[in-house]
């Protein structure tokens, strides 16, 4: 078999696995269902595994078809690279854009800039996803991650500019602060009900405590309540359910609205990093020049 044929093989699968069907893949493609059918039949015979669980309501990728999807899409995406780097293409921004965002930050703070980012390169066609979860930027095939926290030891494949530090802020809704006052020194916080923050793995996030000249301290403490999501989090701690530490960027719109209060400004302490990252093989393509240009000058991790 050529390589033509094994890469045409590639593509009509990931444009069945993108599509959904093999109707919608065949549009796509401009090419008959049969064909589409056919080509993914030839290539799970030699692969000798079944890609596509096959039934009358859906097709859903198997979990080899899923892993094989990752390399697909990864081959695709650098040669897509490597074919615009030699045309004249190559100054135009274009082709398909994988991004990771964090959850929460991602919704909150990114999806403005990107899509304005979207707006003026037509020719783009970003595929974002959402995840707190680490992130490998070059076995997942992604072109572009912003990443809060993680080692600042990235691999050699991976290329990173740092945009700056969250900071951590005490805050607590009026109607709490009116029930049980505010407390004025670090010391006094044990004595609150707190709303923490909880890991994947059932632990807490402990709080981060810069009081002063005194060296960075990390406090665990027992919560009143605990969410395993930010947004829900703010929510309880708005409910007047207790305090919390909340990075600036994720209530600086409910501080202004008076619906929490920076209780301790005094305490105010720097948090984790904000990280661009980009595969370094993929960094010349204008589509990711474009996009770490722009997020260098519309993204802030501080309001």
């Amino acid at each position: 078999m050529s390589a033509n044929e094994r890469l045409k093989g590639l593509e009509t699968f990931v444009a069945v696995a993108d599509a959904g069907s093999f109707t919608a893949a065949a549009a796509r493609l401009n090419l008959t269902n049969s064909a589409v059918g056919k080509a993914v039949a030839r290539l799970e015979e030699r692969l000798q595994k079944q890609l596509f669980e096959r039934s009358t309501r859906k097709l859903e990728m198997t979990d080899a078809g899923a892993a094989f999807y990752q390399v697909c899409t990864r081959i695709l995406d650098e040669l897509e690279v490597a074919e615009r780097a030699l045309s004249a293409e190559e100054a135009t921004p274009s082709g398909r854009l994988r991004i990771d965002l964090p959850a929460t930050f991602g919704r909150m703070k990114v999806l403005a800039p990107l899509l304005a980012f979207a707006a003026q390169h037509p020719q783009v066609t970003p595929h974002i996803s959402y995840t707190d979860r680490f992130v490998d930027v070059v076995e997942d095939g992604m072109d572009v991650v912003v990443r809060i926290g993680g080692d600042e030891a990235w691999p050699a494949a991976v290329g990173y500019r740092h945009l700056g530090n969250e900071e951590l802020i005490f805050c607590a809704a009026p109607a709490f602060i009116a029930a049980h006052g505010a407390p004025q020194r670090a010391s006094d916080l044990p004595a609150y009900d707190a709303i923490l923050y909880g890991r994947a793995d059932g632990s807490t996030q402990p709080w981060r405590i810069q009081d002063g000249a005194a060296p960075l301290a990390r406090q665990h403490i027992n919560g009143r309540m605990v969410f395993g999501q930010a947004e829900s989090q703010v929510a309880a701690v708005e409910a007047g359910l207790g305090l919390a530490q909340f990075p600036t960027w994720l209530v600086d719109q409910k501080i202004r609205e008076g619906k929490l209060i920076n209780i301790l400004p005094q305490l105010t302490t720097q948090g984790l990093p904000l990280h661009l990252l980009w595969q370094r093989s993929r960094q010349h393509a204008p589509k990711v020049q474009a996009l770490l240009a722009h997020f260098e000058t519309t993204l802030c991790i501080n309001p």
